[in-house]
C-alpha cells in the first residue's frame, strides 16, 4: 500500500492534537508525518503512533521541500489563506478546516457521506474545504431524509460545546466553574466568549451581520445549501453552551411530502456514521456525554410533528471536533485516495 507524506498546519491546536488521534485510529497510510506551526511553536512535541515528532515552522516552501501529498490546515482562515496556495502549488491536496475557501465557487466543500463526488473538482485549486462543525453533523442527518422525503425547509438551533472556541474556550469554563467552587465567580476573567460562560448560555456565536443573524448561523444556511446541492431554506440559531466537549442541535425538518417517524428511523438506523439512539422510554437519547470522543453523529427524539404530517423533529450530537473537524477532514483524505488511486 502506498504510504503518503502528510502536513498538519496547526498541528499544537486541539483540531491538529485530534488529527494526529484520528489518523493513528484510522491506520491512515502516513509516510513521513510534518507538524507545522507558527514560530514559537517550534520544537514543541507532537506524538503520532508512540513516536515523537517535532513542530517544524510553517513556510511557503516547505510544502515542496517535504514532498508533502496531503496537507491539513487547522491553523485559522488568515493562515489558510495564505499558505494553502503553497501546498497546492507543490502539488499537495489541501484539506481546510478553516472558513475561508469554503464558499469559493471553484472549491469543493465536502462531507463524504452526503458528496463525495464533489471531491473530484479538488484539481480546480488543489484544495479541499472542511465544513462548519456544526453543519457537518446536520447534513449527515439530513441527506438520507432528503433523498427518501425530499426536504423543503430546515430550522436548526444549536447548542455548541466551548471546545468549538478551541483550547482557549475549554480553559475559559474550567477556571469560570474552579471560581465557582472558590466562591469567586463574580471576578471571573471573560475573555475568549462575549459573556461568562459558567452556568450560562450565550446566544452569539461569532458576530452578527446586517440581516440580525450570525457569522455562525449563516454558516450553517449556506454550506448545507451548497453541500446538498440545493435550495432549501435554512434557518438557524446557534448558542454557546458550558459543555466541553460535543455540539446538539435541535432541527425541525419541513418536507415537500408526507413523512413517517418510523421509516425515517430506520432510514438512519441504515445511513453512514449516524447512531440512532432512541428509546425516551429508556431514557435513551443523545447526549454530549455519549458523543465524545466517539466518530459518528448521534441521533434520536425523532418524533412526527403533532399538527402536520410533512414535518419531522429530532435532536443529535456530535462530537465537533472529531466529527465535525478532524474525522472528517480524514474521512476526506481517504476518499481523496479512493478516487485518485
Amino acid at each position: 500500500m502506498r504510504k503518503y507524506n502528510v502536513a498538519i498546519v496547526g498541528a499544537t491546536g486541539a483540531v491538529g492534537e485530534e488529527l494526529c488521534r484520528v489518523l493513528e485510529d484510522f491506520n491512515f497510510p502516513v509516510g513521513n508525518l510534518f507538524p507545522l506551526a507558527s514560530a514559537k511553536s517550534v520544537g514543541m512535541d507532537v506524538e503520532f503512533k508512540r513516536k515523537i515528532y517535532k513542530v517544524l515552522e510553517l513556510t511557503q516552501d516547505i510544502f515542496e521541500d517535504k514532498e508533502i501529498d496531503i496537507a491539513f490546515f487547522s491553523a485559522g482562515g488568515s493562515v489558510s489563506a495564505k499558505f494553502a496556495p503553497f501546498a497546492a502549488e507543490a502539488g499537495a491536496v489541501v484539506i481546510d478546516n478553516t472558513s475561508h475557501f469554503r464558499m469559493y465557487n471553484d472549491v469543493p466543500l465536502v462531507v463524504p457521506e452526503c458528496n463525495a463526488q464533489d471531491i473530484v473538482t479538488w484539481r480546480n485549486r488543489g484544495i479541499i474545504a472542511n465544513p462548519n462543525c456544526s453543519t457537518i453533523q446536520m447534513v449527515q442527518v439530513l441527506k438520507p431524509l432528503d433523498d427518501a422525503f425530499d426536504i423543503k425547509r430546515v430550522d436548526v438551533s444549536t447548542y455548541q460545546a466551548v471546545s468549538g472556541a478551541g483550547k482557549e474556550g475549554m480553559k475559559e469554563l474550567v477556571t469560570q466553574m474552579q471560581d465557582f467552587f472558590a466562591f469567586k465567580l463574580d471576578d471571573s476573567k471573560v475573555e475568549k466568549f462575549q459573556h461568562r460562560i459558567a452556568l450560562n448560555v450565550i446566544p452569539h456565536i461569532d458576530v452578527f451581520g446586517d440581516n440580525d443573524y450570525t457569522k455562525e448561523e449563516m454558516k450553517m444556511v449556506n454550506e448545507t445549501r451548497k453541500i446538498l446541492h440545493k435550495d432549501i431554506e435554512v434557518s438557524a440559531t446557534c448558542v454557546r453552551v458550558p459543555i466541553l466537549r460535543s455540539h446538539s442541535e435541535d432541527i425541525t425538518i419541513h418536507f415537500n411530502n408526507p413523512v413517517d417517524a418510523n421509516k425515517a428511523r430506520e432510514i438512519l438506523k441504515n445511513s453512514p456514521s449516524i447512531v440512532v439512539a432512541d428509546e425516551p422510554s429508556k431514557n435513551e437519547y443523545p447526549m454530549p456525554i455519549i458523543s465524545t470522543d466517539k466518530d459518528e453523529t448521534y441521533v434520536g427524539r425523532i418524533r412526527k410533528d403533532i399538527y402536520q404530517d410533512n414535518i419531522l423533529h429530532l435532536w443529535c450530537c456530535a462530537d465537533q471536533i472529531r466529527v465535525g473537524a478532524a474525522t472528517n477532514a480524514v474521512r476526506i483524505a481517504q476518499k481523496w485516495i479512493e478516487i485518485e488511486g
